[in-house]
């Protein structure tokens, strides 16, 4: 008789099967859960079909997780393949379509374990910079997957450095088309997902020749696989680039092309088109060919890093509310890990951050959408703020998220490090956020570029966007708090972030403006100040997440013990940033050694104040135990019973049990 029916666990678990530890947790919260949840949402209703989403999937055996920590690459690579064209049934069925608003919720209920995520990017590719004649050609044979699209942006020797693609695409006049080619090893496209055993068609990005002259990057779609027996089309060389870190269901490949004739409708052109004469026309901003990665960018942060660090923490923090060690007090029973106020300085901030990026998400969507409106109106965008921004957040978060995600992994001892925590798969999966869709540091660089842009701009009275008009508001100053409650005021600790972020973009350009005068090339000059350009990036991002938060708490409407405790988290990521970087703050004198004090004294008094609501503040994230696949963060709390339920799942011991009936 098995010690524990797993099946009974999921969100919907009766009291009686909940560790009472857990259980007790949850009596004391000092708000509505339900409410939350729905407040992060964007209300009930966005709830309410979140919720039916994740039922529809959940309940589909097709789509079950179960004993994936058991499976090999290719048996995890054919399972994602398997719900990839289940799910096209499945929207069929349930009447979901790609513009709905369920569509957003599928990939969180899925657990990004389907193939085929880059043919949504190849479609957005098409839908952003295709004419109308070849959205109506290409978009509805990938809508019914009749073509299965990818991406091949990044090649072996170069991935952020657009300009420096190597893959070329010659215009021959004499038959209209584009002579796409790998000229070099470094060329070959590397990495692109869904390229090694699945994709029939890929956007290329090649180097564009007209005449012998180069045009620089565009996209061109391109045939490399057989609609009728899935072989590789002449010219074409590509497989799976091995094993990753993570990652295993996608076959993520390489592509070579040699002498790969398309068409010259080939070339997606609404914003740009050779002629049949070989003319070349640009319409728009030449910046418009990244608005697709831009765009990528954006979901990524919300996908592959906001999401799994509220995994974490939910994992994280129910394993410490019933996980026991040591004794506090003599002569009681040992206590709850989350008592200890070394666990709570671990896993409550992160905690923090998790609700603060998930609003300064929200402010990145209303940019993009901003800056879609002007696509769709064939203008160019008006200034550089979206991708500055989606650059430098993007950079923010996923670092901020991975190190957070690994201090939940360390949190939780050796029980962590058991792949059946869910915690390592967490861990090796955000990593990767880290490096693609754009390198962190070359990120927060091209962040920085806008921001000397900026400065230099409002230093000479001129117009600058809202949200760097900070920058023109250089004054000096100290911090005027005088108690440690006097930290708690978010005017006191977003003037100190914004103080901070003045403070290293004006003494950075300032060093940057004494180079280039002392005679120091501009492109030297720029290369001997990227250690504090990104520091300055990094800090203008974290006073616009700090600042956002305290805006976000201040617009609540919503119940008081809702808007309470939010409170008290953005205090806590705002001090435990100040906490935490305590240098930049007290660098010139800003913020005083004593009053530095306080900051740790307020910073230390929130730990036991949010510790109370810690569990409610994850339930409200609402994962079902199917969706976080963790035997020490599921619902009930029943850690020990669940960790040895799924260790007899194990091949190996599957295997001995046989050999001991035979």
């Amino acid at each position: 008789m098995p010690l524990l029916d797993t099946s009974k666990y999921s969100q919907g678990s009766v009291l009686g099967n909940v560790n009472p530890d857990l259980a007790s947790e949850r009596r004391t919260a000092s708000f509505s859960v339900e409410k939350l949840t729905a407040w992060l949402d964007g209300g009930a209703e966005q709830t309410r079909i979140r919720r039916a989403v994740v039922e529809a999937i959940e309940t589909d055996p097709v789509f079950s997780r179960e004993n994936q920590y058991f499976q090999s690459q290719n048996e995890r690579y054919e399972a994602a393949v398997r719900k990839a064209v289940h799910l096209q049934r499945k929207m069929h069925e349930m009447r979901w379509t790609e513009n709905g608003p369920e569509l957003k919720y599928i990939y969180r209920a899925l657990s990004g374990d389907v193939a085929f995520l880059l043919h949504r990017v190849f479609m957005r590719c098409i839908l952003v910079l295709g004419s109308d004649k070849q959205i109506i050609k290409w978009i509805p044979p990938a809508t019914q997957y009749r073509l299965i699209g990818s991406y091949a942006q990044t090649e072996l020797g170069h991935g952020t450095y657009l300009q420096g693609l190597e893959t070329t695409a010659v215009f021959d006049i004499t038959t209209q088309e584009f002579i796409l080619n790998t000229p070099k090893i470094s060329a070959m496209k590397w990495w692109p997902g869904d390229m090694g055993r699945s994709a029939t068609h890929t956007v290329v990005f090649a180097q564009l020749y007209v005449h012998g002259q180069c045009y620089g990057v565009h996209p061109f779609i391109l045939q490399i696989r057989s609609l009728q027996d899935h072989s590789l089309c002449p010219g074409i060389t590509a497989g799976d680039i091995g094993p990753k870190m993570n990652f295993e269901h996608t076959d993520n490949g390489y592509l070579m092309l040699q002498n790969v004739r398309v068409p010259r409708e080939n070339m997606l052109n609404k914003f740009c088109e050779v002629q049949p004469d070989g003319t070349y026309i640009k319409r728009g901003s030449p910046k418009i060919n990244y608005f697709t990665m831009t765009t990528v960018r954006i979901s990524l942060i919300s996908d592959e890093a906001i999401l799994p660090l509220m995994k974490a923490c939910t994992i994280a923090i129910r394993y410490s509310a019933v996980r026991r060690q040591s004794k506090l007090k003599p002569g009681e029973q040992e206590a709850k890990i989350l008592d200890y106020q070394t666990q709570q300085e671990k896993l409550l901030p992160q905690l923090a951050a998790a609700y603060a990026f998930h609003f300064i998400n929200k402010y990145l969507q209303e940019l993009l959408n901003r800056g879609t409106r002007e696509l769709e109106k064939e203008e160019a965008l008006r200034d550089q703020m979206l991708h500055a921004f989606s650059s430098g957040f993007k950079a923010l978060a996923t670092q901020y998220c991975t190190s957070a995600v690994e201090i939940c992994l360390r949190a939780c001892g050796g029980h962590g490090y058991s792949l059946l925590s869910g915690l390592p798969s967490l861990y090796t999966k955000i990593l990767a956020s880290c490096i693609y869709e754009g390198e962190n540091t070359i990120l927060l660089l091209q962040t920085a570029r806008f921001l000397i842009k900026c400065f230099s701009a409002a230093s000479a009275g001129q117009p600058v966007p809202p949200s760097v008009i900070y920058l023109s508001a250089v004054k000096a100053g100290k911090c005027p708090a005088k108690n440690k409650l006097d930290f708690l005021s978010p005017d006191i600790y977003s003037e100190a972030y914004q103080h901070a972020a003045v403070r290293l973009v004006s003494s950075t350009a300032a060093k940057l403006q004494d180079l280039i005068q002392s005679g120091v090339k501009k492109h030297e000059a720029w290369n001997q100040c990227t250690v504090q350009l990104a520091q300055a990036a990094k800090a203008h991002c974290h006073y616009l997440t700090v600042k956002n938060f305290a805006e976000t708490v201040e617009k609540l409407e919503t119940e008081a013990g809702i808007q309470k405790i939010m409170k008290h988290l953005c205090d806590l990521f705002a001090l435990h940033g100040i906490f935490s970087n305590a240098g930049v703050f007290l660098h010139d004198g800003y913020i005083s050694g004593a009053q530095m004090d306080m900051v740790t004294a307020s910073y230390l008094d929130l730990l036991a104040v949010i510790r109370k609501d810690a569990v409610p503040l994850v339930d409200a994230f609402d994962f079902t135990d199917k969706s976080l696949n963790s035997a020490l963060g599921s619902y009930d709390g029943q850690v020990y019973q669940r960790l040895y339920e799924w260790a007899q799942k194990s091949p190996t011991n599957t295997q001995v049990h046989a050999l001991a009936r035979e």
